[in-house]
């Protein structure tokens, strides 16, 4: 079930890896939403806000998890690529390694600081109960995440996209079900609903790991495959670090913008949730092309095929224009509608909020589009520490844009994130040129480091 991204047509080989990763994006955003409908519907409005209140920190560390296993399946993308296999499983080993030891250390931490984090974040005091028992059992379950992350991107840097989502579909079902029994016939409330969660986490990871060891005879491991080596921990902790750190900086600029969108008053802030929703799952393409492009770049730079960079660069980013181009048309028409199936009648009257938000981010989808390809081209070209200086980038810009929301409203606020995609495309366009450049040099000229 592999696929060798470095020979055949690249608009063909992207769709044929992408479209698989599409359909898990947009099928954990359908469990997300259902998910968060079962906690407001059976347990009220205290347990959804009890839930809403942890989602910052919520994703500012699972977002930190994905990250860094991410990173760790580069180098096992440019080795399949190189068809260095010896290599692949020494740095999977080394990976595996990492995760554990990164996980213990995550774990701990949050578990440890679990209360004082809700407490920083200035939960209110009749949520902050409830909030601490759901992600307190979502932190108590990192490693479950992280074993599922890591073996999902294992998978995909050797080219198979398909059974890690298949492995999240059944996940997703699995959870909605256990969201059920928990809560209506256990009644174990809010902490029924985060257990649900990550034990579906844990049949995804170890689903993928079954898979990765009865169906891959490359990954057969030798008794030297497992020795600990330095070198390769650190390279992957290169890729890995700033890839982590990267979801946690988008996580503290989102958090940034919402802090502002609150001090506008109550409904602003529903205005920008209902239409936030649905630009999660528009934007749900932009992400399967950036993991694709990811692996794609692992995969030729590992082969030395530079001219499929490029390639493969050019028909993505046609790709993005083309569905940048639909969905705002899609929306321009829809928005209304789609806006209304997260308000309820009484809350119609924010509709030209939730419509001002979602189109001024529409705009500016091709942006986007660009964000998503070549920042996740260049981690899988290896230079990660670039791409998480462009997520920097859009930090600042989100956050200047926040401190003029007071002066300019409600406008400023919707400007917020497209201001920082344009602002880490300067960057990231000048950043792939120079990458593709030193990766030539460095294979003419071995004197010159490869990353």
């Amino acid at each position: 079930m592999t696929k060798d991204l470095t020979k055949g047509k690249p608009m063909g080989l992207i769709l044929s890896f992408g479209v698989p990763l599409l359909f898990g994006y947009l099928f954990q955003q359908l469990y997300n939403v259902v998910d968060t409908a079962i906690v407001g519907k059976t347990l009220g409005g205290s347990a959804l806000a009890s839930v809403g209140a942890t989602s910052s920190i919520n994703f500012l560390v699972v977002g930190f998890c994905t990250g860094i296993c991410s990173g760790f399946a580069i180098p096992v993308a440019r080795t399949f690529g190189a068809k260095k296999y010896a290599q692949l499983r020494r740095f999977v080993t080394c990976g595996t390694w990492l995760c554990l030891i990164f996980g213990a250390l995550l774990t701990a931490g949050t578990t440890i600081f679990c209360w004082d984090i809700l407490e920083l974040m200035h939960t209110p005091s009749d949520i902050i109960v409830r909030s601490h028992q759901y992600i307190l059992t979502i932190f108590a379950g990192l490693p479950a995440y992280f074993l599922y992350n890591y073996c999902a991107g294992v998978l995909r840097a050797m080219g198979d996209s398909r059974t890690p989502v298949i492995f999240l579909i059944a996940a997703s079902l699995i959870n909605i079900v256990l969201d059920v029994v928990f809560i209506l016939a256990f009644h174990w409330d809010v902490f029924g609903a985060a257990f649900a969660t990550v034990l579906a986490q844990l049949f995804a990871g170890l689903g993928c790991l079954v898979h990765m060891c009865r169906g891959f005879p490359i990954l057969r491991m030798e008794p030297g495959d497992w020795r600990w080596n330095w070198g390769r921990a650190a390279e992957m902790c290169t890729m890995g670090l700033p890839m982590g750190l990267q979801y946690s900086i988008t996580a503290i600029g989102s958090i940034m913008i919402q802090s502002a969108v609150n001090g506008l008053g109550t409904a602003y802030v529903t205005a920008v949730a209902a239409a936030s929703k649905v630009f999660v799952f528009s934007a749900c393409p932009f992400d399967a092309m950036g993991a694709t492009m990811a692996t794609y770049g692992g995969q030729n730079v590992g082969a030395q095929e530079w001219n499929r960079l490029h390639q493969g660069l050019r028909a993505c980013v046609l790709l993005g224009a083309i569905y940048s181009a639909v969905c705002l048309l899609v929306l321009y028409f829809l928005a209304d509608p789609l806006n209304m199936l997260f308000l309820d009648e009484a809350s119609a009257s924010l509709l030209p909020l939730a419509r001002q938000y979602l189109l001024t981010g529409a705009l500016f989808y091709f942006p986007l589009s660009l964000v998503n390809i070549i920042r996740f081209l260049i981690q899988g070209m290896g230079f990660s520490p670039l791409a998480t200086f462009a997520g920097i980038l859009e930090m600042v810009a989100r956050g200047a844009t926040s401190f003029l929301v007071p002066y300019f409203g409600f406008t400023a606020a919707c400007f917020a994130s497209p201001a920082a995609w344009i602002l880490a495309d300067i960057f990231l366009i000048a950043a792939y040129f120079h990458c593709h450049r030193h990766l030539v040099a460095s294979a003419a000229s071995p004197i010159l480091p490869q990353t």
